[in-house]
């Protein structure tokens, strides 16, 4: 593939987004069917090549709204609890739903398993308290492990391989394994990588044979999680079918993937409007009507620079630093380059906004939530909701309004 898929905003490159956006009122995020299209056509070919099934994990992208269009590139959906697992079921009724959770509610455990396909515990008492309830109702059974291998160089908040990590079971536990739990485990998950490449999954695959190989011979299944940059164009997919093929073909297995941002990656933008812009010891602010703290909350908690259409390109030398208007210090967005400082009113496009953003933005300080529209193929657009005062009330104390469930 020749086109540089790490371009977040390849989509422009025979248009004018100023043109193209003019007309929406901000803040709002914007879904691109071109780009979700040009994600999955890589994930199903893969898929077709290896036999693999690939899921797409709600936790970064949830707008069900598109779900239809995915589901004819993914298998199914990977939940987190109730709530996800259910809207897996419900908006791709036809496809799989897998869930993984810290720990289960027994007061919820019933119903989920109306909705999952898979459900994967994260210790051997939750694998002792629900999996035979699980296997009676013909639900593949997994637990998740903990390599304890580390490939990630970024933030330690998104490595969960420590020794500390709350999430896997360590191999020293799981051979203090009750034997009479062995036979409810059908499969092995691990989630070990975070916006990473195939040779890291490698790693920790060959960790994985060295410490957990008499556990192998008896599974179903594995899942190797998210973290998987898939539709980068410095992804290295060649080994990702090796590996793929190499645990399939010598443990006889099936295989599992549940990337997030590998389904949705550089496919949506957030628009925002300079609110204001000053001077203060000499450097220059700028005031935007979104929120990193409310609409892009990765970038605090990353934290990350997210990308800025004409930004930081050679030849811009004003440095400018953007904000939200909110009264949290920290609501930073970063600091980029211009070539020519923005002014009040002028239009910003950040890219890569379709992850971990719309299913995590927030009204703290009663900032509204920005509109969410599908950009399709032929450039026009769909508004998928109408965000207002009511979302922001109604979420914090009792309702006046009808609501159905």
């Amino acid at each position: 593939m020749n086109e540089d898929l790490r371009d977040p905003f390849l989509r422009f490159k025979d248009i004018n987004p100023y043109d193209l956006f003019k007309n929406i009122k901000t803040p709002a995020y914007i879904i691109d069917e071109w780009g979700l299209i040009r994600n999955g056509k890589i994930l199903k070919d893969i898929m077709d090549k290896t036999g693999a099934k690939i899921l797409l994990a709600q936790k970064a992208f949830s707008n069900y709204d598109l779900y239809p269009l995915l589901e004819k590139y993914v298998a199914g959906t990977e939940a987190s609890g109730l709530f996800e697992a259910r809207l897996g079921k419900e908006e791709m009724p036809n496809k799989e739903v897998h869930v993984f959770c810290g720990a289960y509610r027994d007061d919820e455990f019933d119903e989920l398993m109306k909705y999952s396909n898979h459900i994967v515990f994260n210790s051997l008492n939750q694998l002792k308290k629900f999996g035979p309830k699980a296997k009676l109702n013909n639900k593949s059974v997994g637990i998740r492990i903990n390599p304890e291998i580390s490939t990630q160089k970024g933030p330690a908040i998104y490595d969960p391989c420590s020794s500390e990590s709350r999430l896997g079971i360590p191999i020293s536990t799981l051979d203090k394994i009750d034997p009479e739990l062995l036979p409810l485990i059908d499969g092995i998950h691990f989630h070990t990588l975070c916006q990473q490449n195939s040779d890291d999954l490698k790693i920790t695959l060959d960790e994985i044979e060295k410490k957990f190989s008499k556990y192998l011979k008896n599974i179903k299944w594995m899942n190797f999680g998210g973290g998987h940059h898939i539709v980068r164009s410095d992804y290295d997919i060649d080994l990702l079918i090796k590996c793929i093929n190499h645990m399939k073909n010598t443990y006889n297995i099936d295989i599992y993937l549940e990337p997030g941002e590998g389904v949705v990656l550089n496919a949506g933008f957030l628009l925002t409007h300079v609110l204001d812009t000053y001077v203060n010891n000499d450097k220059i602010f700028a005031i935007l009507d979104t929120s990193a703290a409310c609409h892009m909350p990765d970038v605090i908690e990353m934290p990350y620079l997210p990308p800025l259409y004409l930004a930081d390109l050679d030849g811009n030398k004003y440095d400018v630093r953007l904000g939200g208007p909110t009264c949290l210090s920290g609501d930073n967005i970063g600091k980029y380059k211009f070539i020519t400082p923005p002014k009040e009113n002028d239009l910003l496009i950040f890219g890569d906004m379709a992850l971990y953003t719309s299913c995590k933005s927030n009204t703290f300080n009663g900032m509204p939530l920005p509109n969410i529209y599908i950009l399709h193929n032929d450039n026009s657009f769909e508004k998928l909701t109408d965000f207002n005062y009511y979302d922001f009330k109604y979420r914090l104390g009792k309702s006046k309004k009808k609501i159905e469930c």
